[in-house]
């Protein structure tokens, strides 16, 4: 029934999430809940030197946040962060250099940073969509590696400084894809069978979903989130999936539209009034499962993989310095 459920997610997207179902959504929001002034709030955005990353980190800077860009490209990290100032004027830009797929480099990262800055907000923005299976210098599946246990590791290594932060939050950038995936913990590396990397992409953020409801029952201080940013014409898009963006590109979301959300997640007073753990799209929080999908994991499954990534995790805490 694979196709059944891509057909669903792709027909529901061609009406949701493109440019035009943004604009339908948008007519709803009330704009002051973004016209907020953050100054003396910091703010670390992963994946920050292009598309939906870029677009949030500007947003915050126009408001006045200090923001801290993680990124893996320096040079291309250097450009956005004087694109940001220079629109901007806000100077309380930093730059951070970090692969997110290298546990190693998250930790050590991690640990710097907890020793120098506070954090009120954090973003995991940061992504890839590897279509043929690689694996890391650690021997780690690059998606897996990025996707799942990078954002594991940031936010687990961040929690005791967000813990310590008044309006602390958590937003993780996960997308629509995960609908037609179950929570799969007998093959976190992909190793089985044929290598597709649009569905292994979607499993990870199914694993992003979850990961975020675990840590909203976890720590009641932080309000996590998670959302859907919509089809947006970004770099990553057009490198990993050409086809679709050749079909689509009419269609497509600009990176603001799609930055919208963890914008309006990152600043406003309205998100906080919802729960913590939920997902988004538009603002609004939105169901993790469609109508009669057999997506649903036992609650064993989901304490399974938290208890896998930590064990990941601590392996390679173990040797950083």
């Amino acid at each position: 029934m694979s196709w059944y459920r891509n057909t669903v997610w792709f027909v529901k997207g061609l009406r949701e999430y493109t440019r035009g179902g943004y604009e339908s959504a948008s007519k709803h929001f009330n704009p002051a809940d973004v016209e907020v002034d953050v100054a003396g709030r910091s703010f670390l955005v992963t994946g920050a030197n292009s598309g939906i990353g870029k677009a949030t980190a500007k947003e915050i800077a126009r408001r006045g946040g200090t923001v801290h860009l993680v990124c893996r490209n320096k040079e291309r990290a250097e450009v956005a962060k004087e694109e940001i100032v220079t629109e901007t004027g806000n100077r309380n830009i930093f730059l951070h250099i970090v692969d997110i797929s290298n546990p190693k480099e998250i930790w050590k990262f991690a640990e710097k940073f907890r020793n120098e800055h506070k954090l009120n907000v954090l973003i995991n923005n940061a992504g890839c969509m590897v279509n043929n299976r690689e694996l890391t210098e650690d021997g780690l599946e690059k998606n897996f590696a990025t996707n799942t246990l990078g954002t594991y590791i940031m936010t687990t290594a961040l929690l005791p400084l967000l813990e310590k932060a008044a309006d602390a939050r958590v937003i993780t950038v996960s997308s629509g894809g995960m609908l037609v995936q179950k929570l799969n913990i007998s093959d976190l590396q992909s190793g089985n069978g044929p290598f597709d990397g649009t569905m292994v992409y979607a499993q990870n953020k199914r694993q992003q979903v979850v990961l975020t409801e675990q840590w909203a029952k976890a720590h009641r201080n932080i309000h996590f989130s998670v959302m859907h940013p919509g089809w947006a014409d970004t770099p990553a898009v057009r490198s990993s999936m050409p086809d679709f963006y050749e079909r689509m590109k009419n269609s497509l979301r600009t990176e603001a539209q799609g930055a919208d959300t963890v914008l309006w997640l990152a600043v406003s007073a309205e998100a906080t009034k919802l729960p913590s753990g939920l997902f988004f799209q538009d603002r609004q929080p939105v169901p993790t499962h469609l109508p009669l999908a057999y997506t649903h994991s036992p609650p064993e499954d989901e304490e399974k993989l938290m208890q896998m990534l930590e064990e990941f995790s601590q392996k390679f805490k173990s040797v950083s310095p």
